[in-house]
């Protein structure tokens, strides 16, 4: 049985905000996707979270960073992207334990639509081996006999495409399955209107995360606008109610984001922004850079320790 944190080591002090990034909840292990959690895992990190923490939308935690009333261990749960089985897996765990999460949301692949990094891993999945030759389209040569060659070859196709613009990315991505076709790709791994109205009614904040999933750093300031702008009507219309908070796609600091976009986000009124830069918000913290982390570990015992470790960087990266 886990002892309690305060037995672990938590840190003492000043009341903290951990966040957790989590995409997609899993029926069950998939060995192309090992960055994601299954269910089994999931519920079980779930139950350790409620137990040993006060459990806020990332909304509702901003607010409570403003008005100086966080409680002493609080975490939000945030899912990002918009996946179906946020819906059908997650939520069901979820409202076992009484909890409520963010989902962020890029409205451009609801309702059949399919993120490129996806596409690459069911296209990886699909082709036969033992060579995958995308030379004709200047995307190399790729073992694809094992699991192992599969899954290193999804990693070095989405390097290639991660940081392109949003049209070129579309662009390569059809000349790669031109290439090599392939027949069977999902299109029900994104949420539904329908389903992320129940997210909604359910409980659980709708936070935006833009249209396309694009970098804004890759876009002019008008264009990052457009992005962020239009993803939050999309959203605010498809749910009736304001959309109060934002996810940075990809998130880095500098890299993915900059100040620019923080004060951005502040003139088209949301009120909390989340970054992938490790560490916990702290009262006084910007409620524009907040922190968050993926509850990396395969035992529990080492997901507590990793948030404790987290906990202890008490300074996140920011722009300024």
């Amino acid at each position: 049985m886990l002892a309690s944190l305060s037995l672990l080591g938590w840190p003492r002090g000043a009341p903290a905000l951990s966040i957790l990034i989590y995409h997609r909840v899993l029926p069950s292990p998939d060995a192309l996707r090992p960055g994601e959690i299954d269910a089994a895992r999931f519920e079980a990190q779930v139950a350790f979270l409620a137990r040993h923490f006060t459990l806020m939308t990332v909304g509702d935690a901003a607010a409570a960073l403003r008005e100086g009333r966080l409680p002493a261990r609080a975490a939000c749960i945030t899912f990002d992207d918009g996946y179906a089985d946020n819906w059908t897996v997650a939520h069901p765990i979820l409202a076992r334990h009484g909890v409520r999460a963010t989902v962020f949301v890029a409205t451009g692949f609801l309702n059949g639509g399919r993120m490129f990094s996806d596409t690459v891993i069911e296209f990886v999945r699909r082709v036969p081996g033992p060579v995958l030759d995308l030379s004709a389209v200047d995307m190399g040569t790729h073992a694809v006999a094992t699991v192992e060659d599969r899954l290193t070859a999804v990693t070095a196709l989405q390097v290639q495409l991660k940081y392109l613009a949003p049209a070129e990315r579309d662009a390569q991505v059809a000349r790669m399955l031109a290439a090599v076709p392939v027949s069977g790709l999902p299109e029900d791994l994104m949420l539904s209107d329908a389903q992320l109205r129940e997210l909604a009614q359910a409980g659980h904040e709708i936070g935006g995360h833009t249209v396309d999933h694009t970098v804004l750093t890759t876009l002019t300031p008008e264009g990052a606008r457009e992005q962020v702008a239009r993803g939050r009507d999309q959203l605010a219309a498809l749910l009736g109610r304001p959309i109060r908070s934002f996810a940075y796609p990809n998130g880095r600091p500098v890299r993915d984001y900059d100040a620019g976009h923080a004060a951005m986000l502040r003139e088209l009124g949301f009120e909390a922004a989340v970054s992938t830069s490790p560490g916990v918000a702290l009262p006084g913290a910007d409620l524009f850079q907040l922190p968050r982390y993926t509850p990396w570990g395969d035992s529990m015992t080492m997901f507590a320790a990793r948030m404790m470790r987290n906990a202890r960087m008490r300074r996140p990266f920011a722009v300024v």
